[in-house]
């Protein structure tokens, strides 16, 4: 289809569907732009919320394939201190940034929404009720 309306503007004749042909392009590509952009903004708050999340016993593995559990975080310096190996063979503490976390089990926490769940329609119709009877008590 893109090639029958590139063969009819490439005619000098129909100097109109030129540009109504530039103005579809246009307008294809600034929506393919504009929605590429929208979903990385999504993904990349998505994971700063996620590295934001990470906090003292949560299990981190680094870009580097170092796994263990975070000891404690700076805030300011956006740095954490790593845990690794164990009791037998010696612990190891490691600081990070935080931007090297690959992998981890912190969860983000869901802002609270300020819109009022829909209600079911049972729950509507009850309090029609108990709005009708306060009515009737009141008469």
């Amino acid at each position: 289809m893109i090639l029958m309306l590139l063969e009819e503007a490439a005619k000098p004749a129909n100097s109109w569907t030129q540009y109504i042909l530039l103005a579809v392009l246009v307008v294809i590509f600034g929506v393919g732009f504009w929605w590429s952009s929208r979903s990385n903004k999504k993904r990349q708050a998505k994971e700063e919320a996620k590295l934001n999340a990470v906090g003292p016993g949560n299990k981190v593995k680094t870009i580097g394939g170092i796994c263990g559990i975070v000891v404690s975080v700076d805030a300011e310096e956006k740095t954490f201190v790593l845990e690794t190996g164990d009791e037998e063979h010696g612990k190891c503490f490691i600081k990070f940034d935080r931007q090297a976390i690959y992998q981890t089990d912190a969860v983000a926490e869901e802002p609270a929404k300020a819109d009022k769940k829909s209600e079911t329609a049972e729950e509507v119709i009850a309090q029609a009720e108990a709005k009708a009877e306060e009515e009737t008590k009141a008469e």
